[in-house]
């Protein structure tokens, strides 16, 4: 299992930026996709971008360009660089890991306990 640990959210102005962090710890070396969601109020949780053991990434259409996502091997690290930021960006960040055991018959989905990102003037 793996556990997630993101930091990072807070309170910005339109326009300006933020960057999460996800420290990761436990089966790290089981990770093939690691990646951040967000929810906002009475909304269901989506991708927002996610990043594979290879270095794939995948964006949502609505944070291209804007928002990057990277990672530090060494430090079992993953961020989430968040610029030109809009009150739609508004929500709870969770970072989610998925991992596959048991030579990948066993798929297993870790979330991090969430940060609060406001868009607001």
């Amino acid at each position: 299992q793996v556990q997630l640990v993101e930091s990072g959210g807070g309170l910005v102005q339109p326009g300006g930026s933020l960057s999460l962090s996800c420290a990761t710890s436990g089966s790290t070396s089981s990770i093939s996709i690691i990646g951040w969601y967000r929810q906002a109020p009475g909304e269901r949780r989506d991708l927002v971008a996610e990043i594979t053991s290879g270095g794939s990434t995948n964006y949502a259409d609505s944070v291209k360009g804007r928002f990057t996502i990277s990672r530090d091997n060494a430090k079992n690290t993953i961020y989430l660089q968040m610029n030109n930021l809009k009150p739609e960006d508004t929500a709870v960040y969770y970072c989610k890991a998925t991992s596959f055991y048991n030579g990948g018959r066993t798929r297993v989905n870790d979330w991090g306990q969430g940060t609060q990102v406001t868009v607001s003037s």
